[in-house]
C-alpha cells in the first residue's frame, strides 16, 4: 500500500480523488484524456517503435480518441503485442478500488455483490486499495482450448460449499479473465485462434458493455478497453474472426514491416544483443549491419518464400546476434581481445535464418540452406552496389585473372588475415568507401577488405569455392555494380534512404 494515498472510502471522498473526478470516468475516457495531454505536450507516444510514425501510430491515436475497441492486423514480427502493452502508459499512475474484490470495483460505482455488501455494511470505513498501470493490463493468448469459463466465468460449486451459499447466489460466481480485467485493458493475441463459440461470448461486452456469467440473471457492466491482434492470413489458415465480432470492433489497424533499410537497421540495433561482456570487444561495421538487414528485405521479395507467412523482423535480429557470436568465438580461439563481425560470420549465422522462412514449392526443392545462402549473397551484392556503384575494380580483378588466388580461413585472426588481403593489389585502397581508412582497427580493415571480395563474387566478377578460395574463373565480366562513372562524375552519395519494398 502507498501511504500517501487514502485507504478508506471516507478518506477517498475527502481527497483529490473525489467522486466528482473519478465517479463516472471510464477507462476509455481516461485513456483519451491522458492521450490528449500527451499530444499537447509533444511527448513521444510509443518510445522504441520505429517506422510507424506516419502510418500505424496516427491510426491508434484516432482509435483511442474515438474510444474504440480495436484490432492490430499484421504478419508476424511487426510489434503488435508491444504496441498494445504500451497503451498502459496512457493510464493514470494509480486508481482506487474496493480492497479484496476480484473485479477491482470502483468505490464510487461498485459492480459485484461483494463490493456492494462491503460498502453497505462498512460505509466510509470500507477499505480501499490502489491499482498500478501494470496491474490494469490483462493479456490472453488465444488457443483453441480456451473456454467460456476462462474468458467470462462460471458457477463455482466449491466456493458455494465452503462459504455456505446456494448455487444461485451471486457470491458463488467464478470470474473469468474479462471481469478480472475490469477498469483496465484486456488484450487477446491471435484472435482467429479463439473458437467461434467463444468469440460469440464477446458480443455483449463489445456492444452493450456487459457480460453475463452462466446461470446467473446478472449482467456485469464492465469498464474495459478491448484490444486484439491477429495475422490476416489466419482467417483462412488456422481459424477466422467471425463476421459479427469483426463488425463490433471499432477500428481495424494494419501494421507493416519497415519501409526502408535504415528503419530496419534502427529496429535491429535496438532489439539485438550485440553489446556483450568485456571478454571480447566485437565491433559491427555498418556495412555488415546493412547486409544483415538486406537479407530480410530480399527474403520478403523472394518468390521462393511464402509472402503470406511473412519474414519476421526477428530474422535480422537473430542473424546479427549469431554473427556477433561467431566473431566472438573466433576471437576467443585466437586469443584476441578485439574483433569485428565479417561477411563470413553472416554465413555462419544461417541456422538463425532457416527456421524463420516458410518456403514455397520451388524453395522446398532447393532446400532451406541453399535459399539462405542465396539471400546472403544477394544482400552482399545489393549493399556492395550501394557503396561502390560505378567504381573501377579492374586492378583487383586483374590480380586474379593473372593467376592469383587467396584462401580465407574463417578462424584466422585479423592480423594474419590482413597480411593476406594486403597482397592483392589495390584491395585495401577500396575500403575507404566503407568509412574504414588506414587508421581503422585491424579487424575492421580485414572485415572491409573481405566484404569487397565477397561483393565482387556476388556480382560474379571473381569466383569463390565452398572452402572460401577466391580466384578467377577466366571469363570476361561486365562491371559489377552498374556502369562505370564518366570522368569527373561524382560518386553516388552514401547514406540515402532506399526503399526496398
Amino acid at each position: 500500500m502507498r501511504p500517501d494515498l487514502p485507504h478508506t472510502l471516507g478518506a477517498l471522498r475527502r481527497s483529490v480523488f473525489s467522486e466528482a473526478k473519478l465517479g463516472r470516468r471510464s477507462v476509455k475516457d481516461e485513456l483519451r484524456a491522458n492521450l490528449i495531454a500527451r499530444l499537447k505536450s509533444g511527448e513521444e507516444l510509443f518510445p522504441g517503435i520505429v517506422g510507424y510514425e506516419d502510418t500505424v501510430t496516427p491510426q491508434i491515436v484516432n482509435a483511442v480518441l474515438s474510444r474504440h475497441n480495436f484490432i492490430l492486423l499484421g504478419l508476424r514480427g511487426q510489434a503488435k503485442t508491444r504496441l498494445i502493452r504500451m497503451l498502459t502508459t496512457l493510464l493514470d499512475e494509480a486508481v482506487p478500488y474496493v480492497a479484496g474484490t476480484e473485479t477491482r470495483d470502483n468505490p464510487y460505482q461498485p459492480l459485484s455483490r461483494q463490493a456492494k455488501l462491503m460498502i453497505a455494511e462498512m460505509g466510509d470505513d470500507t477499505p480501499v486499495d490502489w491499482l498500478s498501470r501494470e496491474q490494469r493490463y490483462v493479456e490472453k493468448l488465444a488457443t483453441p482450448d480456451v473456454t467460456i469459463a476462462d474468458m467470462i466465468g462460471d458457477i463455482d460449486p466449491i466456493k458455494a460449499a465452503r462459504q455456505g451459499h446456494t448455487l444461485s447466489d451471486e457470491l458463488t460466481m467464478h470470474y473469468g479473465l474479462l471481469p478480472r480485467a475490469n477498469r483496465g485493458i484486456f488484450a487477446i493475441n491471435e484472435l482467429p485462434d479463439l473458437a467461434g463459440k467463444i468469440q460469440v461470448g464477446l458480443f455483449n461486452i463489445m456492444q452493450e458493455g456487459d457480460v453475463q456469467i452462466k446461470g446467473y440473471p446478472v449482467r456485469l457492466a464492465l469498464d474495459v478497453l478491448l484490444a486484439f491482434t491477429a495475422n490476416p492470413e489466419d482467417y483462412t489458415a488456422r481459424g477466422k474472426i467471425i463476421t459479427p465480432l469483426k463488425d463490433r470492433i471499432g477500428s481495424e489497424i494494419r501494421t507493416h514491416y519497415p519501409a526502408t533499410v535504415e528503419q530496419g537497421m534502427a529496429i535491429t540495433a535496438q532489439e539485438s544483443w550485440t553489446r556483450r561482456d568485456k571478454t571480447v570487444e566485437v565491433a559491427v561495421p555498418g556495412f555488415v549491419r546493412e547486409v544483415v538487414e538486406s537479407i530480410a528485405f530480399l527474403a520478403r521479395e523472394d518468390k521462393k518464400i511464402d509472402k503470406r507467412s511473412g519474414v519476421s523482423q526477428r530474422l535480422p535480429i537473430t542473424v546479427l546476434e549469431n554473427a556477433v557470436s561467431n566473431a566472438e568465438r573466433r576471437a576467443l580461439r585466437a586469443g584476441e581481445k578485439e574483433t569485428a563481425a565479417r561477411v563470413v560470420d553472416v554465413f555462419a549465422a544461417m541456422p538463425s535464418m532457416t527456421g524463420k522462412i516458410e518456403l514455397e514449392y520451388e524453395g522446398e526443392l532447393k532446400g532451406g540452406e541453399s535459399v539462405a545462402r542465396e539471400l546472403i549473397r544477394g544482400a552482399v551484392g545489393r549493399v556492395f552496389t550501394h557503396y561502390y556503384d560505378g567504381v573501377d575494380f579492374k586492378q583487383i580483378i586483374q590480380w586474379f585473372d593473372l593467376g592469383g588466388s587467396l584462401q580465407l580461413d574463417e578462424t584466422a585472426p585479423a592480423r594474419s588475415l590482413i597480411k593476406e588481403l594486403a597482397s592483392i593489389q589495390g584491395l585495401m585502397d577500396k575500403t575507404g568507401a566503407l568509412g574504414i581508412g588506414p587508421g581503422a582497427a585491424t579487424a575492421e580493415r580485414a572485415a572491409a577488405a573481405e566484404f569487397v571480395l565477397e561483393g565482387l563474387y556476388a556480382h560474379r566478377r571473381i569466383n569463390r569455392s565452398e572452402d572460401r578460395v577466391f580466384s578467377s574463373d577466366g571469363k570476361r565480366r561486365e562491371p559489377a555494380a552498374g556502369r562505370e562513372r564518366d570522368a569527373g562524375e561524382e560518386p553516388r552519395r552514401r547514406g540515402s534512404k532506399r526503399d526496398y519494398q
